[in-house]
């Protein structure tokens, strides 16, 4: 697709924001069968009972969202947590009052390069609050499922785009297990075979939630970010992930993880999901002040009504 080329070189310009807090570290993480967290101590607190009370922070700050219907889907930010703890939490809190067994989490890989999708065959991952499983059984079956997925560990090793979620699912959710997942290309046929396998493997399953991990526009004003941004909200919005991919190539509108966006709304509406709701939006300038560069971000639900349609 012509939308990739462009999309690139954007998403590796992502990899040395200055707006996060801190870089990941780049310890021998394939040493062991869980994955450590890299980001504790910078992206967030490395200690435990700081890092709940953060996040409680966040979550009692957020608006609690009633959507009357049955949750596929979020679309969450991926800064630290300073900087879009309190845009991420909007999704998360409609996680206490539900429950899932597994969390399908799909990000972008900021520093690796590879070819099609990248399924983390790791058994666990380790954050200040604890080990979260990876559901093997399932990661397996995707990573089987097409020649587009593999299993790329150097990919998984130092992204920051997954990890930086598992603080808040261990907060609102209470058993699970996760399914990692990074994009190394993100044209819409790497979306495709993504979400066909995710379907086929998973099918409807309603205690399976598909997490997309992206931050939206970089580096421009707050005035020009909003344009950009609310052009991606749209689009998001009325669940057209085609129009998405076109805007994003178009250079319309800007997203480090635009193919993960793009994969949850192909895989949640073949799962039954004709809703999405924008949950929240903010860039980095309500944190920092500094309102000339800023990082835009977004939590959005997406869920499938009750009752007649």
């Amino acid at each position: 697709m012509t939308w990739l080329k462009p999309f690139r070189a954007f998403l590796f310009m992502c990899a040395c924001c200055s707006l996060v807090a801190g870089k990941a570290g780049a310890a021998d993480t394939q040493s062991g069968d869980i994955r450590p967290a890299i980001l504790a101590g910078s992206w967030y607190a490395a200690s435990a009972e700081t890092l709940t009370r953060n996040i409680r922070g966040y979550l009692e700050g957020a608006d609690t969202p009633s959507l009357d219907g049955d949750l596929k889907g979020i679309v969450t930010p991926h800064a630290g947590h300073i900087y879009s703890g309190h845009v991420a939490a909007h999704a998360y809190r409609l996680l206490e009052t539900r429950s899932f067994k597994r969390v399908v989490m799909i990000g972008p890989s900021h520093r690796v390069r590879f070819r099609g999708a990248s399924v983390n065959l790791q058994s666990g991952y380790r954050t200040p609050l604890g080990v979260v499983p990876v559901d093997l059984d399932a990661a397996r079956k995707i990573a089987g499922a097409s020649p587009e997925i593999q299993w790329v560990p150097k990919a998984h090793a130092a992204e920051h785009s997954l990890e930086i979620q598992l603080p808040f699912l261990q907060t609102v959710l209470k058993q699970f297990q996760i399914v990692p997942i990074l994009m190394g290309r993100q044209d819409m046929a790497t979306c495709a075979a993504l979400s066909d396998a995710l379907v086929k493997i998973l099918g409807k399953s309603s205690d399976t939630l598909i997490l997309a991990s992206t931050d939206l526009s970089h580096f421009h004003t707050s005035k020009e970010a909003k344009v950009l941004d609310t052009r991606f909200a749209e689009r998001v919005r009325n669940f057209d992930p085609h129009g998405l991919a076109r805007d994003l190539g178009a250079g319309v509108c800007e997203a480090c993880g635009g193919g993960p966006v793009i994969t949850m709304l192909l895989t949640v509406k073949q799962m039954g999901a004709d809703r999405i709701r924008i949950l929240d939006y903010a860039d980095s300038g309500a944190v920092t002040g500094d309102h000339r560069r800023v990082v835009g971000y977004l939590s959005a639900a997406a869920f499938k009504k009750r009752g007649p349609q």
